[in-house]
């Protein structure tokens, strides 16, 4: 499923709202992990053969980290005494998937460049390859993040929901300094992945800015009541394909989620909608530029943090 569209996205990495000593660097491991991203690049071949949903569950992973106290692995650490850890939280709890394959590449790159590589970046490595192997973008993937000691149960409320307005998503993305339209392009990260039942059964029932074919489609896997983790693909066009049909479904009015609808419906960022739907080419460029800055939200770099031997776990 390789995808023969390769973007090279050559950036300085501004690290975003962080006091770090460094910056990122897209050759950091060069001499001293020259085949890390070979060895991602192979595991994720084989977890997206494997699974074709393991793409998107890993790209999600990434939003979820990222968007919580920035980019470093705070998402995979598991509960301790001393804390809770986010994969509990509502955002991520009985939904959030993937993480055996970033323990697998972990495992590989551990075996060929002990305690050197963080497991915040293999995530982001991870991510942008399951993104390429499912036809998306490649962009250059800056190095250098360090994993944090600590994670956020409460942060995790910086995770745009399901079911927010246009103005929620629009604040929402400008707190971590997107524009609307950049919340627009990384939104059509769902052009890929599935939903549970219990996050759009609202909008198949009650909406009504809505294709009815679509809906009756819909509900034949999700009833009023139970089935709440059936599951539904958020591109019924191409589901595992990373195009531009999300965008041509919200202008039909086949927006899976109450939130992806909301991105056309009459408001402001319409045009930037109906302009994607029409142009696979600028989505994907724009998606690969957005996913770098999205990778240098507050890393920690330098000393700080830490290079966790087991990614569940502070050394």
């Amino acid at each position: 499923m390789a995808s023969s569209f390769t973007l090279f996205v050559f950036i300085a990495a501004v690290v975003l709202n962080s006091g770090a000593d460094a910056q990122l660097n897209r050759n950091f491991y060069g001499a001293t992990c020259p085949k890390l991203e070979r060895i991602v690049r192979g595991a994720m071949t084989n977890a997206v053969n494997r699974d074709g949903r393991m793409g998107a569950s890993i790209l999600r992973m990434f939003f979820h980290d990222c968007f919580v106290n920035g980019c470093d692995a705070s998402v995979l650490l598991d509960d301790t005494a001393t804390f809770i850890g986010e994969k509990g939280a509502p955002p991520n709890r009985n939904s959030l998937r993937g993480f055996e394959v970033i323990d697998f590449i972990k495992s590989q790159v551990e075996a060929s460049c002990p305690r050197t590589v963080s497991c915040a970046d293999i995530l982001a490595l991870a991510a942008r390859d399951g993104v390429q192997l499912l036809g998306g973008p490649r962009w250059e993937v800056p190095l250098g993040r360090r994993d944090s000691r600590t994670a956020s149960q409460s942060a995790t409320s910086s995770i745009a929901s399901p079911f927010s307005d246009l103005p929620g998503l629009i604040s929402n993305f400008a707190a971590k300094g997107f524009s609307a339209r950049e919340m627009v392009v990384l939104s059509g990260a769902h052009t890929i992945g599935f939903a549970q039942c219990r996050v759009f059964r609202t909008r198949i029932y009650n909406e009504t800015n809505i294709d009815p074919r679509f809906a009756s489609q819909r509900r034949g896997n999700c009833p009023s009541s139970g089935g709440d983790s059936n599951l539904a693909p958020l591109d019924a066009t191409t589901a595992t394909s990373f195009d531009k049909n999300y965008y041509s479904n919200l202008v039909a009015r086949r927006g899976l989620l109450h939130s992806d609808q909301q991105l056309f419906n009459g408001g402001s960022t319409d045009s930037i909608v109906r302009y994607y739907s029409g142009n696979d080419a600028a989505f994907k460029k724009d998606f690969g530029a957005a996913m770098v800055k999205m990778g240098n939200l507050s890393p920690l770099t330098g000393t700080a943090g830490e290079i966790r031997r087991n990614c569940h776990f502070v050394n």
